[in-house]
């Protein structure tokens, strides 16, 4: 299983890469569409471009935070439980988490094809197809699954070790 953890920590951590550049992509585009408005030119992608780009990362980004527990978790509950029972609770809410990235992964999965299959572009002059957007949510979601398979029943004690190795 520790061979398993750290392939999945790497994926993670690559996937917190690609969001960060993706995020700073956005951030430089943001700044041009700007200047260019500013200096009285029109533009028809930049926005579109961005927006793309910060979806994107979101889901991406998704099983790092994860990993890193940067989401929202119920730590103030397991302080007020005793050991055994803050223990089964963890175990719980990691089950019920785990459960519902994969139905979202195959919910993301679902609609990407739809897209994909009519061809669906976005109402703007720029038109993009859709179905890149949604693909990053089950991709993202699948590996969101994966990293909590990692950290499921690990002990909170050794969490930095089973998921940073």
């Amino acid at each position: 299983m520790d061979g398993y953890r750290r392939f999945v920590s790497r994926i993670s951590d690559a996937c917190a890469v690609v969001a960060g550049f993706l995020l700073a992509v956005a951030a430089l585009i943001i700044c041009y569409m700007v200047i260019r408005r500013t200096a009285g030119f029109s533009t028809d992608w930049e926005l579109e471009f961005a927006v793309f780009m910060m979806v994107a990362s979101l889901f991406l980004g998704s099983p790092y935070c994860l990993k890193t527990e940067g989401h929202v978790a119920v730590g103030l509950m397991e302080t007020a439980l005793p050991s055994r029972s803050a223990q089964w609770l963890r175990f719980g809410t990691q089950v019920i988490g785990l459960l519902i990235v994969l139905f979202l992964a195959y919910m993301g999965l679902e609609k990407t094809w739809e897209v994909f299959m009519k061809g669906e572009l976005t109402e703007s002059s720029w038109a993009p197809p859709k179905w890149p957007l949604y693909a990053t949510m089950p991709i993202g979601f699948f590996l969101t699954a994966l990293q909590y398979i990692a950290i499921i029943g690990v002990d909170p004690s050794k969490r930095s070790e089973a998921t940073d190795v």
